[in-house]
């Protein structure tokens, strides 16, 4: 399960800033489970991690007993059917509250219309619970859409090889609609010289975990995949998400495109949608309950028309959230009146085994030029080298925006590289001298 993989990721994301935390899932030997349950006991552990079906099987014999203080009930829009990732396991945390002595929880999610978040509340048996709402909007998503057709001057196959080719070095995800268009798509790349894997469930369990842990590694740049890639992911430095095909919901589609940018930097989400894509959706559902089935068929009708129409795609995509915003003005192709395709040079590829395309540094507005793009690169080079060492992936480090900001801050001292966001003391501790000395390097 990806979550097993996001699990461990989180725990030494902990690890990485001062707390003790572990996490009991089916990926653990029984003696080292038989540890951790110890350790938890004697109270060795701050935080624990698990998964919803553990809690009905033996974590939550494991946890009884246990001086429990606050259950945070991440995605939690998957307890709702309403929700785009439901989950029927997760139906089953109704009764956390009563099982662990009314101890105050807390849910979590991105993506909560109002129909979801009152049945969160319902299902988790919150009684008047505090609503904390941020803002939907991410400016610092570049929103495309392009329906597929005679009006794109490229073919769908080729428009988005050109877009990962430009990016090469970077890391992406393109979502296909089936498993038949993931793998001639990650053939496709993978014959133009890009380092690309496919990612879908009909391949063997020890094969995906061989993916996603080369993507979250950086050892691959793009993961061309089906919606069964993505909830493990919590990867900050993804610079963009593509779909070959339309989503099937509003709030799907913003839960995919979030995986991009979660570190602040630009990042670029591009789809390709037609009328075609919606009938697929709707043969999908045709032997759902009635009920369930009208449901998809409006919610893939509302991804159509919001795709279709010449709407800010900010304004209309946080609209369906329950959030009315001016229109972004900078981060969208309807209000850019911009072609990222059409602006996106045709550089020459390589076959396999020769050398890869070159790319440029991903940055927040502008990428860095001359000296400061050298530098960023030979500081992402020093980030993957700690990582390996220490088998984490690489933004468990130092995300890509606290990299840039290291390089435009071009700090002289250990207190100086303190006031970069990003660098904390334990994290200064640990790697401030070797980054001090890279930024030193001419």
């Amino acid at each position: 399960s990806p979550l097993i993989a996001l699990m461990k990721d989180q725990v030494d994301a902990m690890e990485q800033v001062g707390l003790r935390a572990t996490f009991l899932n089916s990926s653990l030997e029984p003696a080292e489970r038989r540890q951790r349950i110890e350790g938890l006991r004697a109270g060795a552990y701050e935080l624990l991690y698990a998964a919803p079906e553990g809690l009905e099987a033996s974590v939550g014999s494991a946890v009884a007993g246990l001086d429990l203080r606050l259950i945070a009930v991440d995605e939690a829009h998957c307890i709702s059917q309403w929700g785009p990732d439901f989950r029927p396991a997760s139906r089953n945390l109704a009764g956390l509250k009563r099982r662990f002595g009314d101890i105050p929880v807390l849910a979590l999610t991105a993506t909560a219309t109002q129909a979801v978040t009152r049945d969160i509340i319902g299902q988790l048996a919150m009684v008047t619970p505090v609503e904390f709402r941020g803002s939907f909007f991410r400016p610092n998503l570049r929103v495309h859409c392009y329906r597929k057709g005679p009006e794109m001057p490229l073919g769908v196959r080729d428009a988005v090889a050109r877009l990962v080719a430009a990016r090469a070095g970077q890391s992406g995800i393109v979502y296909c609609l089936s498993r038949k268009s993931v793998e001639s798509m990650a053939a496709h790349l993978q014959g133009l010289g890009i380092r690309a894997l496919a990612y879908h469930a009909g391949m063997d369990p020890e094969e995906r975990t061989r993916v996603q842990d080369a993507f979250r590694r950086d050892d691959t740049d793009v993961i061309v995949a089906t919606v069964a890639f993505g909830m493990g992911i919590d990867k900050s430095n993804v610079r963009y998400v593509i779909h070959r095909d339309m989503p099937k919901s509003l709030e799907g589609y913003y839960q995919e495109i979030g995986r991009a940018g979660r570190d602040g930097v630009a990042s670029d989400c591009v789809m390709f949608y037609s009328w075609a894509d919606v009938v697929s959706f709707e043969r999908f559902h045709d032997d759902a309950d009635p009920t369930l089935a009208e449901q998809h068929r409006q919610q893939v009708r509302e991804m159509f028309r919001f795709a279709d129409r010449a709407q800010c795609r900010h304004q209309g995509l946080v609209a369906h959230l329950g959030e009315r915003i001016d229109a972004c003005g900078t981060s969208c192709d309807v209000c850019t009146k911009s072609d990222i395709v059409a602006a996106t040079p045709v550089l020459p590829t390589r076959r396999r085994g020769r050398v890869a395309i070159e790319f440029r540094a991903p940055s927040p507005d502008a990428p860095p030029t001359g000296g400061e793009e050298a530098t960023f690169l030979r500081l992402k080079a020093l980030r993957k080298q700690l990582a390996d060492a220490e088998g984490i992936p690489a933004y468990l480090i130092f995300s890509d925006a606290t990299l840039l900001s290291l390089v435009t801050a071009n700090p002289a001292s250990e207190d100086d590289m303190l006031g970069v966001s990003g660098v904390g003391p334990k994290k200064l501790a640990r790697y401030g001298a070797a980054f001090l000395q890279a930024l030193r390097e001419p």
